[in-house]
């Protein structure tokens, strides 16, 4: 059975759904939503206020599927730093799985597939070549 037709749809799906979990992040930094204590005190030149800003900025634009590949690829590098920066510091840099890493390390990878990918289905990048 031949599914390729089902390819852009499960590209938006992950697009969609992997940059909603993006924007949960620059929420909870800049609006409290969810709230997350350790952002109590979030300076917004920080490593993490710079971050959160790339969250909500870049969350956005690849829920509505607009300028997805750089904003893919700038996800994509600020996950990576993410865990160059936060996580592998912590001891055992090749095994995301004992630096707490694991997350922010498949977010990288996503971000970069879709950076390569494209928007797939249900994006305003489709809809303006048209």
């Amino acid at each position: 059975m031949k599914t390729d037709h089902l390819v852009p749809y499960a590209l938006a799906l992950l697009r969609i759904v992997s940059g909603y979990t993006l924007v949960l992040h620059g929420t909870a930094k800049y609006f409290h939503v969810p709230h997350i204590e350790m952002f109590d005190n979030l300076q917004a030149l920080s490593m993490p206020g710079i971050a959160g800003m790339i969250e909500l900025v870049a969350g956005i634009l690849l829920i509505l599927g607009l300028f997805t590949r750089f904003a893919a690829f700038i996800a994509s590098g600020m996950t990576a730093v993410a865990y160059f920066y936060a996580h592998a510091p912590q001891g055992n840099a090749l095994f995301p799985l004992m630096n707490g890493g694991e997350t922010v390390v498949l977010y990288s990878f996503i971000f970069l597939f879709i950076a390569a990918a494209g928007a797939g289905a249900f994006s305003i990048d489709n809809s303006r070549k048209a």
